[in-house]
């Protein structure tokens, strides 16, 4: 499945035309080519880099996925790999979506599989066709500007979903176990966001860059925007990772001073056993009392025995120290 469309000076001019005719209007001074692939066979990209003349390492890079995020320079075009991002709230799991482009002087190709949703993108460019003048640098910066903006907006949650964590640290009643495992899985997710939004400050900025001939100077302004985000999402990634070690460095520190209380109170309690039991047993109960050679003693001895047993069992519980 394939997405075609064509600016010429800045005005989206046609869409949806055969990929074989792409060379054509590239070919046209002003024009700018935007092609998008939907999970493409080897076929389809085979035929897009001889439309274009891709380098061969290129157009494998784009058959086979995960790649690292990353900007390679041909003699021609450029190489884009990035990974769009989305986090589910209940399970603090991170989901990651690869994007790879072709970009040369007049042409945009994303190839991409169906579970990255291209539609945001395009609004975007729909909201922004002032800038549209600027040609592929403009379909480059929204792409760019979306998959950024989705760091960001996911490191976001993450931040949020760490306030809670932080809330439940500190709950009277322990809830060493959820934070522990909860702590887990945002650290697990916060080391795969890291892998996704690092690499993006090499991309940008090497497309900041002057020297390189595909982008127009003028929309460099746009670019240093996108470049901003990714070093705040980037910043805050770092912090985030940080502050999730020390909840649980914090967790184990609670779980040991709360261990301790707990042994201080049942010390407490069985100093307290220990004072009856040492002198009934120091007397050997050789005296006379009440109920003394009596059955209802024993049933009183009993009472109390089990009474007191069930009452500290129940006072124990309660407190979580059982």
């Amino acid at each position: 499945m394939s997405t075609t469309r064509l600016y010429k000076n800045g005005a989206l001019v046609k869409e949806n035309f055969p990929v074989a005719d792409i060379s054509d209007h590239i070919a046209v001074k002003g024009c700018a080519v935007w092609a998008d692939f939907v999970s493409p066979t080897e076929a389809d990209l085979a035929s897009i880099g001889e439309e274009l003349g891709l380098h061969q390492l290129a157009v494998e890079d784009a058959v086979h996925g995960y790649q690292r995020p990353k900007l390679d320079h041909y003699d021609t075009h450029m190489f884009l790999a990035a990974y769009a991002v989305s986090l589910d709230p209940d399970t603090g799991e991170l989901f990651t979506h690869e994007i790879k482009a072709f970009i040369t002087k007049s042409a945009l190709v994303t190839v991409h599989d169906d579970d990255f949703d291209m539609s945001k993108v395009v609004a975007l460019w729909e909201n922004e066709r002032e800038l549209a003048k600027h040609g592929v640098g403009f379909l480059v910066w929204g792409l760019l500007d979306h998959i950024v903006d989705g760091h960001f907006d996911t490191v976001q949650q993450l931040d949020g979903q760490i306030e809670l964590l932080e809330d439940a640290l500190f709950d009277e009643r322990p809830r060493e176990r959820e934070v522990q495992r909860r702590s887990f899985e945002l650290r697990k997710s916060l080391v795969l966001l890291r892998r996704v939004v690092l690499p993006m400050r090499e991309v940008v900025n090497s497309l900041l860059r002057r020297d390189i001939g595909v982008m127009d100077p003028k929309i460099a302004p746009y670019f240093q925007d996108v470049y901003d985000h990714v070093l705040r999402a980037t910043e805050w990634t770092e912090s985030l990772r940080d502050l999730i070690s020390t909840i649980l460095e914090t967790n184990i520190s609670i779980q040991s001073n709360r261990m301790n209380l707990i042994m201080k109170k049942v010390t407490s309690w069985a100093a307290i056993i220990a004072v009856p039991t040492a002198i009934t047993g120091f007397f050997g109960q050789n005296l006379l009392f009440p109920g003394n050679g009596t059955q209802w003693g024993v049933a009183l001895s009993a009472v109390l025995i089990i009474g007191t047993s069930v009452s500290l069992y129940v006072s124990f519980k309660k407190r979580d120290w059982l």
